[in-house]
Order: structure tokens, then sequence, then C-alpha cells
């Protein structure tokens, strides 16, 4: 399939303080992000190392079911987006106590990746596990396993991204997964980063993409060069070249924009993202994600919308998710806290603000732009506010498994970028059935 070319545009002129934002946050967290990326821990053997002490019981079957017979049929080409927006604003809210817990533990879910397993890993504490997210106006109800299948009868929904696309994706298998069983039919690359399940109940596919830029992009190796590189006119064609298969697309990256990288055009250097030693300018990744998304929805609407031949697509970006270290990385009290933040008591702002904000801004951008076309439905799934509040509900030490089971040891790694499963996660798949719903009632 061709090339997507567009030209770049000078980069915006930010102040030298946003150019330059603290290089403790440019050099020290995406060591860390590469890190807990490329770091894959071993299991125990058997669940019977769990201790007695974190044998928990959570119920594995939704609130109400929904007969299959009664919801539509996932919107077509020919049903026309109405552009109203979500009827509730679910980024503003509290985490409020919840006696249910998640619909699964970790135990039960088979396809949990390991360093996200917390439950099994040991983890003590297990109140992180029993909160739910309240906006100020709506309320989101319990995710319904059978709702979600039914929309998505005989379609293909496609998580395309880094690993919070990878860990969105788990999160929804192990809720699907407790009313019909979701067989691997597919898995290809490096640590499986490409895989495929199937749910035979209802005919729907689910996959995941590592695409960590989304568009095309070299990723740096111990052989290599110490830097990314990326050619943000040209869409990543290892996902790309199957859009004609996906019906629904679920866009997420924003980690990996903080590692050094050297940023192309073609073939002509545009700038780099901190690359002492390399005759290139200094351009920061801001502008470079912003780039990177635009060509991506402008591929998806000239490729995959303008030659749907009578199939519509729909499209969810979920914006960044924050992480929450505290001091230094690789070290033990790295997130440590076992409460959500309350309202007020953090903000979002500095680079989680910036980032989600260009998301956002893209998204709209790319709606209006794809108007003329039936059957094209965007939407940001914006979590970034709600997910800055969980400092709670990362795997911490216990990306491996019983860290301390022998001694209290001085330097224990910790993941305060992923989340736990099941986890504050599981409520991003809560909206985005909100967001299907709106879609399904507006196709009526």
């Amino acid at each position: 399939m061709g090339t997507i070319t567009s030209p770049f545009k000078d980069p915006s002129h930010h102040s030298l303080a946003r150019k330059l934002l603290p290089y403790t946050i440019y050099v020290i967290l995406p060591i860390a992000v590469l890190r807990l990326y490329l770091y894959t821990p071993s299991l125990p053997q058997s669940t019977d190392q769990l201790p007695h002490s974190t044998a928990i019981t959570i119920s594995t079957t939704s609130s109400s079911s929904s007969s299959p017979s009664s919801l539509p049929p996932f919107p077509s080409s020919q049903e026309v987006e109405t552009g109203e927006e979500t009827p509730c604003d679910y980024t503003s809210g509290n985490w409020v106590q919840d006696k249910l817990g998640p619909l699964y533990n970790g135990t039960t879910c088979a396809t949990i990746k390991k360093g996200q397993n917390c439950i099994t890993h040991g983890r003590p504490d297990l109140g992180y596990l029993f909160w739910r997210w309240k906006p100020k106006q709506c309320h989101i109800p319990r995710f319904e396993p059978n709702t979600f299948l039914q929309i998505l009868r005989n379609k293909h929904i496609a998580f395309v991204g880094d690993s919070m696309a990878r860990n969105q994706l788990e999160s929804l298998l192990c809720m699907l997964a407790t009313v019909s069983p979701p067989n691997l039919v597919y898995t290809d690359g490096e640590e499986n980063k490409f895989r495929r399940w199937h749910f035979s109940s209802h005919n729907v596919s689910v996959s995941v993409y590592w695409s960590p830029f989304l568009v095309k992009g070299i990723e740096k190796s111990q052989d290599g060069p110490n830097y990314n590189k990326l050619y943000l006119d040209q869409v990543n064609e290892r996902w790309a070249a199957d859009m004609g298969q996906m019906d629904m697309i679920v866009l997420s990256v924003g980690h990996w924009f903080l590692h050094p990288a050297v940023y192309f055009e073609g073939d002509s250097v545009l700038g780099c993202h901190y690359c002492p030693g390399l005759n290139h300018s200094e351009i920061g990744f801001y502008d470079v994600l912003r780039k990177a998304i635009k060509t991506t929805l402008k591929a998806i609407i000239e490729r995959r919308v303008a030659n749907a031949n009578g199939n519509g697509v729909n499209v969810i970006v979920t914006t960044f998710s924050p992480a929450h270290f505290e001091g230094e990385w690789d070290k033990a009290g790295a997130c440590a806290k076992t409460k959500p933040y309350m309202e007020g008591e953090k903000q979002l702002e500095g680079m989680d603000a910036e980032m989600r904000q260009l998301e956002v801004e893209e998204v709209e951008a790319a709606k209006a732009n794809g108007k003329k076309f039936a059957g094209f439905r965007l939407q940001a799934l914006d979590v970034t506010k709600l997910s800055l509040m969980r400092p709670d509900g990362h795997p911490g030490p216990y990306m491996n498994p019983f860290p301390f089971a022998d001694r209290v040891q001085e330097r224990v790694q910790n993941d305060c970028v992923h989340w736990c499963l099941p986890g504050p996660i599981d409520t991003w798949n809560e909206i985005m059935l909100e967001v299907l719903n709106k879609w399904n009632n507006q196709g009526r």
C-alpha cells in the first residue's frame, strides 16, 4: 500500500521553559519507562504460592445481562454521525468507594501480562480494587460484557499503540471473559506484540498491534544508535496494512515519545529530542506527538473511511496516562500510595496536561475533517485526569512476584506507569462502552 505523505509544519514557538521542561523528566522517566516496557519478570509456576492473606473472592458475573437480540447491530456507513457530544462529562468527578469490586481477579483471568498481575504477585493491600469513578453529573454503569460483545458482533476491534494500549486491551479481555472465553488465534513478534483473540459466541475479533509511535518508527536497540527514529509523515504499515479489516480502532500512545529520538520527514531530519552529540536541533516531543496523531488520523480517513465500500469505522483515541513515580524510579516506595487522590488534591498540569490537550485537539480537528464521510465516528477517551487521581493503582514493586518474600531489599524496581489488573484501567473500558452505547443509539 502506498505511503501517506503530508508536509511537516514548523513547530509552534513554545517558550524556552516549555521546550526545556525539567530534564529530570526528560532523562529519568524515559529510562524508567523503557526499562519497564522491555523487562519481563517471571511468574510463579503455580497460584499455590499466593499467600492466604491475599486470597479474595470477587464476583465474575456482571450486574445485569442484556439479551443479545435486544440491541441493534453496530452502526454502518449509511448511518450519519449526528455530531452530538457525549452527554456526560466523564473527565470531572471523584473516586468513591465501591463494595462490589471488579468483575474478575488476577487468579482467574488468563490473559493478564505477568507484570500487571498484582494479586498473584502478592500485593498485600487490596483496597485499590474497591473504588469506582463517579462523574459529577452522571453515573457510569457497571461494565456489561454481553452488551459490549453484542455491539461488536461480527466485528473486529484493534488496539494500536504502546504497552498502555496492551494494558487496556488485557483489561477488556478479562472483563469479556467473564461471559465468553477468548480464544487466542494469532500471535507474532517479540514478546507476542501482535496478537488476536476470537470470541466465538459473538464472532468478535480483538487484536493488539505494537506501534508505540503510530507512525513509522525504528526502535533503538543494544546494537544500534541509542535513539529512536521516527518518520512523522508515514503511518506504520505494520498495523496500517490491516486497516481495511478493522471495524473499530483504539489508539493509545504517549510515553515512548519521551525517549531520545531523531525525527524525519522523508529523508530530511527535522530535529531531535535529547540527542547530545548529534548535530540536530532540539525540538522536544510535543509537536512530534501532535504530528504523529495528525498523520495517523489523516491516514485512517483517507485509506479506511474514504474507501469504506459500505463499511464504517469507529475510532477511539485514549488520552495520555500519567505515571506516579515518587523520587528515584528504581527504589522502593516509588509509588507507595494506597488510596486515590480526592478532588482538588492533585492538579492536572505540566507534561500530563500538555500531552492530553494536544491529543484532544487533534481528535477534534480530525472529526471536523471527517464529517463529510458517513459511518466515521471518532472520540477521545479522555482518561488523563481520572487516571492521575489513582497513584495507588500501579503494580509498584509487585511487577515481580513476591519482591519482599526473603527480606526487605534496599532497591526494588517499581512499575508506576502501567496499571494492575484488575484496577483503575477497567474504568477506561467502562467509559468506552458508554461511548459505544451512545453511537449505537444514534444509529437507531
